[in-house]
């Protein structure tokens, strides 16, 4: 789906912030207004636009929550939350020396937080134990914490923000009365940015203690847990839940099989076949050109970079070998929901094969392009994906 921009990254970044206006995430004026004013794949330009609207809708809400107007203070804030991360989003060239991208990233966290406080069902900030340390995340309650509710731990992938998780998954949820647990580990922003943790593959070694942390929290109740991962987390979920048993269902949001698999669908074969080699004297050059012709294997490189902690392009593509599914995905036992989408082409096929390895109760729900919900992720169908998904899990009693 074309939408506002030629750019296929910039067109799917604007929907994707569009689509969250059904959540309190955009509006779709602002967004028209902004992305008018943005040359299509200019990232320096993408950057100034959307910080410029972020920054005029949180002193709107500053501005309303000093006037005592606490629900139009707690909109501005979502929205302007969710227009920094969009700000901040191509800003990949060197992230651990942008300060501007921290200060983006900061005011995203910053102004989702006070919303947060002012929303009408109790949201409580978490730091769960992990490893020495501890991962940041929110309870979403869905009301009184007084009777045990079925509870979402929803984590999203390779680039989403603990504060978009409530976008994309969380509002939904709490409307139907599920509470929802949202995190962030490793190699996932605050965490990566804050803490230097760069992803790991042993999604489980992560997921285990937020589920142990889950279990003292009120209204949690331990026989109704839903795990639910989002993107690349799809992937990470699958293998989480291969390993820890504790959950009722798992909603992979899409279906992967090999990451690794996915950015090589990009390039050329004889350049996916010099990185596999690691013969990086020929790979690093021709993946520079390469990167120079396309805003999206550029970013995915770079943030890559980042997120894996790897110094090179080659490098980042190779840190995503271990990630894929081959011996884990029949080891899933709980009831297991497989997305796909129509037009998400680079991850063709990779949820039917997940669906395929599962051993256990499994369902797989193709979304359509004539819906509006063929693009990765629903991103610009929210209703229609949460129906289906949040549906599914209702008719099992969860």
């Amino acid at each position: 789906m074309k939408f506002l921009f030629d750019d296929k990254a910039f067109s799917f970044q604007a929907l994707r912030t569009a689509g969250h206006a059904v959540c309190g995430g955009a509006d779709l004026g602002e967004v028209l207004v902004t992305c008018e004013g943005i040359p299509d794949g200019n990232e320096a330009a993408w950057c100034r636009a959307w910080s410029a609207t972020a920054a005029r809708l949180h002193r709107t809400g500053d501005d309303a929550l000093a006037a005592g107007h606490r629900v139009s203070a707690r909109e501005a804030l979502l929205r302007a939350s969710n227009y920094y991360r969009t700000a901040d989003f191509f800003r990949v060239e060197d992230r651990d020396l942008d300060r501007e991208s921290d200060r983006l990233a900061w005011h995203s966290r910053e102004t989702f937080a006070r919303a947060a406080a002012l929303f009408d069902t109790p949201v409580l900030p978490l730091r769960i134990p992990y490893e020495g340390t501890t991962l940041p995340g929110y309870l979403f309650l869905a009301g009184p914490a007084d009777r045990p509710r079925p509870t979402v731990i929803h984590h999203g992938g390779y680039d989403s923000t603990l504060e978009e998780l409530y976008f994309m998954v969380g509002a939904g949820a709490l409307r139907r009365g599920y509470h929802v647990l949202a995190f962030e580990g490793p190699g996932q922003q605050s965490v990566r940015r804050e803490q230097g943790l760069a992803f790991r593959h042993d999604w489980e070694a992560v997921v285990t203690p937020v589920v142990d942390h889950a279990l003292t929290l009120p209204g949690v109740d331990p026989g109704r847990l839903v795990l639910f991962g989002t993107s690349f987390g799809g992937l990470l979920g699958a293998r989480a839940a291969a390993f820890e048993r504790r959950f009722a269902a798992c909603v992979l949001h899409n279906g992967i099989y090999d990451f690794y698999r996915l950015p090589l669908t990009g390039i050329p074969s004889h350049l996916a076949e010099w990185v596999t080699e690691s013969r990086d004297e020929v790979a690093g050059p021709a993946l520079a050109v390469a990167m120079s012709h396309s805003t999206q294997l550029r970013w995915f490189l770079r943030h890559g970079m980042w997120a894996f902690g790897s110094k090179t392009p080659a490098e980042a593509l190779r840190a995503c070998m271990p990630y894929n599914l081959d011996g884990v995905a029949e080891r899933i036992t709980c009831p297991t929901l497989v997305l796909d989408a129509e037009n998400d082409v680079v991850a063709r096929g990779e949820a039917q094969r997940v669906h395929a390895a599962l051993r256990g109760e499994k369902d797989l729900i193709r979304f359509a392009a004539a819906d509006g919900s063929g693009e990765h992720c629903q991103e610009g169908a929210a209703l229609h994906f949460h129906q289906r998904v949040f549906d599914w899990l209702e008719e099992r009693g969860i």
